[in-house]
Formats: structure tokens, C-alpha cells, sequence
């Protein structure tokens, strides 16, 4: 049983939305940020930019922090924000030039995170966390949401085809030719609907937004052990989450791109790797992997498709099976000597979304020595994994939507 909550989110006001809503910060160029805060006064990127405005002055940690707070309440003093009066649910509709998603804008709770009812697939980094935390300290508010994934519900399905023929509180389209409607759900019997229909959901998985939904755990312990009134009710008990049906989740692969050989040349790293797969040379012909256990190399000016030897790898559990995995286990470790993937600094990660052609086109340029492509994981793949209480690798999965930042904001403090 999943608990979801309706909040008074604080919003934009509806004549400025399209210019408060932004992408989350780190999408954006230097070049790109810089055009947004000088020619845009409305953008929620100057309340996360609260330096900005003293001529780009260098700030960081909990002074920065306490300015953010400083720059949302003069947001919000000067009325391009403002807090609705109900709790409500809000559905939330992106439509890109290639997907539609349609979901539910939600609180959903700590203590489900902690019962294991929300369920996350990657590893965190504590000092993440703990950075996060900080901030959530000081800021009081959460402008973006978690993704959590479900099962197609049919309940919640009558809801959202419901409003769809309603005319919608917020309907703009951006730069980047998304479009965005938004929906408050405040009718009582249609908030009933969403609570009662979430409690037959047993399991929501984190699809994106593993350290938010952390930090705003730890916040949460933290404040309750120093509240002496402290009933589970608090706004600090539950988090934002964005809730879609796992069946619009679009999950796309990261490439790896290596900066060395680990002293091997060319010949001699091919040499090792003919012992664990059967090695295809595909000259320039650009190579995608055709099934699962396969990987694209772009190594030394060719295409090379690589298939793993059903002999050389033993498949131990649902992880094991998992090929950003396997190409950790028999290649990154044990021949380019990469034994932390997550910090080290002879591999970067790229979101696979421009069909290959990055595999070359990075290590042409000379700073990699290799790449390696894979196919996508799927909903069932991770799902088996999280179920087990397994962590994948790092940049496994880059999952859309991406959700922009304050088209609902949550206020916890």
C-alpha cells in the first residue's frame, strides 16, 4: 500500500509560468545560463542562482543555501509565486515531439521509503545526501520532483482521462518544443479516487531521483528526533514524487568512453577481450548492438561488435545478467583496471539519445582511447533487480521524462 498525499503547492502565477519553470540546473550551458538570467527577471534559476544578481559574486555552501531561501521569499513577496489555499493532487502532461507522459504530482511518504515501499535501483553518495540535505535544511522547499514508477492502474487511469477533457490551469509550450499542461485535482471525491487507487499499489520504484528522495529521508529523521511534537503528519514527512505508469517510461543506455588502455596497445587489448567475447571487426560501418549480451567498441578508428562467450561468464543473479554489469566484470575491471566506477576518473558516462554516432566522434577526437555501447535496460530487467535488493551500476539507465523545476513546488518547512 503506496501513501500519496495532496499539497498546497506553491505555483507560478499563470501569466509568468512559462518564464518561471525552468530545466533543472545542471542541463544548462554556461553560455545558456548566462543568457537566462540576463534576460529573463521571472526565472526560478535566479533563486538557485541568488548570486547572480551581485554580479556573479562566487558563493557556495550554507551561505548560498540561506540565499536561495533569501531569493524564493522575494519570489513569492513579489507575487510570481504563490501558495494554492488546498492541498490538491496536480496531473501533470508532457508532450515532446516523440512521447507523450501523463502522471500525478504527489506527496508521497519517508516512511514508505524506509519500509521499503519505495524502492530506488542506484547507489548514492553519502556526501551527496548529506549536501543535499543541507540544503533542503535551509531552503525549506523541494522544486522538483522524484520520479517514482507504478503499474498501470486503472483507477488512476479514469482520473487522468478525466481531466483531460477539462480545460487545464497551465497550458505553455517551451523552447524545446515540449509541451506542458497542468491539472489541480481539488474535488474531494476525485482526491479519494487517487489516495484509495495508490493503496493497492504495493511497490513505487525510484526511476529518477535517487539522492532527492534520500536527502529529504535523512532531513526527515533529522527534524523528527528534534521535534518534540513530532506526530508523522509533518509536511517534512513526505517528499514530492512524480507518478507515471511504468509503461510510459522511455529508458535509454549510457555509453562509457575510457581515457587509457591500462598500458595495452590496440592489438593487445583485442587480444584480451577475444577471450570473453567473439569479436566482429565493422570497419566505419557504425554498429549497434542487436540483442542483449552484445556491445558496440569503437576502438582505434573501427567498429568492432563484441558478443559474450556463453563459456567465459557465469550468470550468478539477476545482476549478474545486467550487460552494463558484465562489461564491468570482464572489462573494466579485470583488463582496464577501472575498479571504481563510480569516481574514478579514467571513464565519463554520455546518455545514448543520438544513435551511436558519440562513440566515434569522442575517441576520434583523441581524448578517449575506447567506447563501448550496450542496448537499453528495460522496465522488467530493473524492476527484477530492485525487487532483489540489487544496486546496478552507475549510469545504467537514463530514464525520461525529465521534469522541469518549480511547476509545483513543495514546502516542507
Amino acid at each position: 500500500m503506496a501513501i500519496v498525499k495532496p499539497f498546497r503547492a506553491v505555483r507560478a502565477t499563470k501569466d509568468k509560468v512559462a518564464l518561471v519553470s525552468s530545466k533543472s540546473f545542471e542541463v544548462y550551458t554556461p553560455e545558456e545560463l548566462h543568457a537566462k538570467l540576463t534576460y529573463n527577471p521571472f526565472s526560478f534559476l535566479h533563486v538557485i542562482n541568488p548570486g547572480y544578481k551581485y554580479h556573479h559574486k562566487e558563493i557556495s555552501g550554507e551561505q548560498r543555501f540561506k540565499m536561495v531561501h533569501n531569493r524564493y521569499l522575494e519570489f513569492k513577496e513579489d507575487e510570481y509565486l504563490i501558495q494554492d489555499e488546498t492541498p490538491a493532487f496536480y496531473i501533470y502532461k508532457k508532450v515532446t515531439p516523440v512521447h507523450v507522459f501523463i502522471g500525478i504530482i504527489a506527496a508521497t511518504s519517508v516512511h514508505d521509503f524506509h519500509q521499503n515501499k519505495i524502492k530506488k535501483h542506484e547507489a548514492t553518495l553519502r556526501s551527496r545526501e548529506l549536501l543535499f540535505e543541507e540544503y533542503l535544511k535551509n531552503t525549506g522547499f523541494n522544486a522538483e520532483p522524484v520520479l517514482l514508477t507504478y503499474p498501470e492502474n486503472p483507477m488512476v487511469n479514469s482520473i487522468l482521462e478525466k481531466y483531460q477533457k477539462l480545460v487545464p490551469e497551465y497550458e505553455f509550450t517551451t523552447t524545446d518544443k515540449n509541451l506542458h499542461t497542468i491539472w489541480p485535482i481539488t474535488n474531494t471525491k476525485d482526491i479519494a479516487t487517487v489516495t484509495e487507487a495508490f493503496k493497492d499499489v504495493s511497490t513505487l520504484y525510484i526511476a529518477d531521483g535517487h539522492h532527492r528522495s534520500t536527502s529529504s529521508c535523512i532531513l526527515a529523521e533529522n527534524l523528527a528526533k528534534n521535534n518534540a511534537s513530532h506526530t508523522g503528519e509533518e509536511p517534512y514527512n513526505y517528499f514530492m514524487s512524480y507518478l507515471l505508469s511504468e509503461n510510459q517510461l522511455c529508458i535509454y543506455e549510457f555509453n562509457r568512453f575510457i581515457k587509457d588502455l591500462n598500458g595495452l596497445s590496440p592489438d593487445e587489448f583485442l587480444i584480451e577481450l577475444d577471450t570473453i567475447f567473439k569479436i566482429e571487426n565493422k570497419g566505419e560501418e557504425l554498429f549497434k548492438p542487436l540483442k542483449k549480451h552484445q556491445f558496440c567498441m569503437y576502438l582505434n578508428g573501427s567498429f568492432y561488435a563484441l558478443t559474450l562467450r556463453k563459456s567465459a561468464y557465469k550468470f550468478t543473479d539477476k545482476l549478474s545478467k545486467l550487460d552494463a554489469q558484465i562489461l564491468f566484470q570482464t572489462v573494466l575491471k579485470p583488463i582496464l583496471g577501472i575498479h571504481d566506477i563510480r569516481n574514478s576518473s579514467k571513464i565519463i558516462y554520455s546518455q545514448n539519445k543520438s544513435g551511436g554516432l558519440e562513440l566515434k566522434t569522442k575517441v576520434d577526437e583523441g581524448t578517449f582511447k575506447v567506447s563501448f555501447g550496450m542496448l537499453a535496460t528495460n522496465i522488467k530487467e530493473l524492476k527484477e533487480i530492485i525487487d532483489d535488493n540489487l544496486i546496478m551500476p552507475p549510469k545504467t539507465t537514463y530514464i525520461e521524462p525529465k521534469l522541469r523545476s518549480a511547476l509545483t513546488i513543495y514546502e516542507f518547512l
